[in-house]
């Protein structure tokens, strides 16, 4: 399975003794979908159950149903 996700960040998280859970674990999201990314929001229960060899496409602004599967992935040449 493949998704494409959007983010609109511009700049890196810096990670802090703030992000640190008491056990000393931090949790970093893997799946792109994270409300808190790059932390692990267990957003990623989402995609339990994509099937392979389809592709999604996971838009915020459609919470009932945020995950939408595409035809093809397009790649432009920004330049």
């Amino acid at each position: 399975m493949t998704r494409e996700i959007t983010h609109e960040a511009t700049g890196p998280k810096i990670v802090d003794e703030d992000d640190i859970e008491e056990n000393g674990n931090i949790a970093v999201c893997m799946c792109g979908l994270s409300g808190n990314y790059p932390f692990c929001d267990g957003s990623h229960q989402a995609t339990a159950d994509e099937e392979d060899g389809r592709l999604y496409k996971y838009e915020g602004d459609d919470d009932e149903n945020p995950r939408h599967e595409i035809a093809e992935m397009v790649f432009t040449d920004s330049e």
